[in-house]
């Protein structure tokens, strides 16, 4: 279980619907953009959303999955539209960000959670510099155009609120995640930035520091196997985030890692370098 860092007012919001039995959610009649919601996280985060009676908005790549989540969804008596967008494409998301204004107005709440992962060692890496391009392709750069496109509507309306789905490993800097962790690292950095400047304005960020979470992006890494969190444990915690609108949103072992890294910093090398070792390199990783 993670530690929920919300604020007193959220959670006294919290509390009061617990014991009054209200299941009113503030997403009720809210619009909410989830990206990476064709599988994964995202999926399972689009139905949770649409449960409390909130319009989604489905943003991936694959038009054809996204049609079957939203059929899912509207069969189950929810509101969804689909918008098929590599958010790679600065051109497409900024096209995204037209259309979705245009026909929703203002998005109240945003789900950055479409990304990438890869788990190779700086050796294997060598050359490689496109890894480290493409992820911070679809993990920071998109996540950012796609916010700032979408910043000025949620800060004129004086509501907004922006759940990055990161990871711990921002605070535990694990080996062979270089090129992941530094793209997870930068939008956690952006996010916390934007918070302040829009505090005024009503717009605020949540940072999601999972876990592991079981999905076919961690499924390449053998070591993996059978381990982590699932789809919908990840959703529900993101819902929380959504209706609680906490500030930052860790992990217990996330905490004690970066506790340890700030105080004995090079018996954190040596434990890391250790684990290293220990769990080679993926046959993925490899190109087995």
């Amino acid at each position: 279980m993670g530690l929920l860092l919300a604020t007193p007012l959220a959670r006294v919001g919290r509390a009061v619907r617990r014991v009054t039995g209200d299941p009113a959610s503030p997403l009720a009649g809210r619009t909410v953009l989830v990206t990476g919601a064709s599988s994964g996280i995202g999926e399972a985060t689009a139905y949770a959303v649409a449960r409390t009676g909130a319009t989604v908005l489905l943003v991936a790549r694959r038009a054809d999955e996204l049609d079957r989540v939203r059929r899912e969804i509207e069969e189950t008596g929810g509101r969804a539209a689909a918008y098929s967008c590599d958010l790679t494409d600065g051109d497409a998301v900024d096209a995204l960000v037209e259309q979705v204004l245009a026909e929703h107005g203002a998005v109240d709440y945003l789900v950055n959670n479409a990304g990438r992962s890869i788990r190779r060692s700086l050796e294997l890496t060598q050359d490689r510099f496109h890894d480290f391009e493409r992820t911070m392709a679809i993990n920071y750069f998109g996540p950012v155009r796609l916010t700032m496109g979408l910043l000025p509507a949620m800060r004129e309306q004086g509501f907004g609120h922006v759940v990055n789905v990161l990871s711990w490993g921002v605070q535990m800097k694990a080996p062979k995640f270089s090129a992941y962790l530094a793209s997870k690292s930068a939008l956690d950095t952006w996010s916390r930035i934007a918070g302040r400047e829009t505090y005024g304005d009503g717009v605020t960020f949540t940072n999601m520091r999972f876990a592991l979470v079981r999905t076919a992006m961690s499924a390449p890494t053998e070591a993996y196997a059978g381990r982590g969190a699932t789809p919908e444990q990840a959703a529900a915690r993101v819902l929380r985030a959504l209706e609680d609108r906490p500030l930052t949103v860790n992990t217990r072992a996330g905490d004690v890692g970066e506790l340890v890294n700030l105080l004995a910093p090079r018996l954190s090398d040596w434990m890391f370098h250790r684990f290293d070792r220990m769990f080679p390199d993926s046959k993925a990783a490899r190109g087995d």
